[in-house]
């Protein structure tokens, strides 16, 4: 494992961080339960091959997410690790909202401090209660009281929004989304290097662009395979981050016990500067193909659900970006033919459609609007949703 500066706090971090946002579920893929035996053995099994940077929310996995790691840094594995929680803004509405969330989670973390707390998904609005409910101060009164070491925010809105947020405080961490697609998106790369000026850590999420840079277009794996640099796609978004000195720990939302092989792999290769003028090229080629290809930009975060509908938001979400691949082979038209057959099985009737466990289909919208304060990435998705409808369904593609 390769270990680098984690900002300015004293700690040396690994390159590769475990993200508990998407651990390993149930056989079903409908099926949000998380398989807690696996998601245990893989988080131990991190820590063992050398990842000391752990992340998670209140809200992952429907709040089992905080359960299960628990469990899992039990049997002196929490002192391995640099632990990071957040405080669910989204349910703040008061000052004593912050004590009862965050003893709450100490409780189902099984510990008595975390090692850095964040103010979850901050924007303008939930800036503005930071400030109004005088949050700070809070955070300021458990670190003091020693079961808060570091102070931080992790965030999706305008660089503007990020830069005022910076200027507030003097915060140890922020962890915002950044991918070799969303140089632009949210804080950006000047957003990144504003804060690493500060000083600050800066956690990198959604490095994979919520897995659509794992599966890139048939044109860019052409391009990926005459490079004479061999390498996953995976692999190359991965080392685009850790390329870059900004950048303290990449978080990675690891499923199955293979992402994990396969990502400890590519954090042993990792380093600041490593990537040629030819990697570089490559890079910026795959991103024109991307551009070109991609309707809808959900990372599949689940912060839009569950649907009252009992909708399937990311799924949808994903069927339309895979079906916008353009089919050039047998191979590719079989993919297309199981993509449009994926959607027609997805429940299209209100009355039998699972929402317990959303399995419904883009028609089931009832524009209630629900989902939309929850996007990260502000995406009109009851608009959107009827987009994917005509374009699965009827073939129409009105994006």
């Amino acid at each position: 494992m390769q270990y680098r500066q984690l900002g300015k706090i004293d700690f040396k971090v690994s390159a590769l961080g475990f993200g508990a946002m998407r651990l390993p579920s149930m056989k079903n893929p409908l099926d949000p339960r998380v398989d807690e035996k696996e998601a245990i053995r893989m988080i131990r099994h991190a820590i063992d091959s050398g990842v000391n940077y752990i992340d998670t929310a209140w809200p992952y996995h429907l709040g089992a997410s905080e359960k299960i790691l628990g469990k899992a840094l039990l049997d002196g594995y929490r002192e391995k690790v640099f632990l990071v929680t957040k405080l669910p803004m989204f349910l703040v509405n008061k000052q004593e909202d912050f004590g009862k969330y965050f003893h709450a989670q100490l409780e189902k973390l099984q510990t008595d401090y975390v090692d850095c707390y964040l103010f979850h998904a901050l924007n303008e609005k939930n800036f503005n209660k930071v400030k109004d409910f005088e949050l700070i101060k809070e955070m300021e009164k458990e670190r003091d009281a020693g079961r808060i070491r570091n102070i931080g925010f992790s965030f999706h809105d305008t660089l503007p929004v990020f830069k005022k947020i910076i200027d507030f405080y003097d915060w140890d961490l922020t962890q915002i989304q950044y991918n070799y697609l969303d140089t632009t998106v949210q804080a950006g790369e000047e957003g990144l290097k504003y804060a690493a000026e500060k000083g600050m850590a800066v956690t990198i999420m959604e490095p994979l662009k919520g897995g659509m840079l794992a599966k890139p277009p048939k044109e860019a794996r052409k391009l990926l395979e005459a490079s004479s640099v061999k390498r996953t796609p995976v692999d190359w978004a991965l080392q685009y981050l850790w390329n870059l000195p900004e950048v303290s720990v990449v978080l990675s939302g690891m499923s199955t016990g293979e992402q994990l092989e396969q990502n400890l792999e590519s954090a042993e290769k990792s380093g600041i500067g490593k990537l040629t003028e030819e990697e570089n090229g490559t890079i910026n080629s795959i991103i024109s193909i991307y551009r070109e290809k991609i309707l809808v930009p959900c990372t599949a975060c689940q912060y839009c659900m569950p649907c009252p509908a009992g909708v399937n938001i990311p799924e949808n979400f994903a069927l339309a970006n895979s079906a916008n691949m353009k089919p050039e082979t047998l191979w590719d038209r079989i993919m297309l033919f199981n993509t449009k057959r994926k959607y027609r099985k997805l429940a299209s009737n209100k009355v039998k459609v699972n929402k317990t466990v959303p399995d419904g289909n883009a028609s089931l919208c009832i524009e209630c609007g629900k989902c939309l304060s929850h996007c990260p990435q502000t995406i009109a998705i009851p608009d959107e949703l009827k987009k994917v409808h005509q374009f699965l369904r009827y073939g129409r593609n009105e994006f």
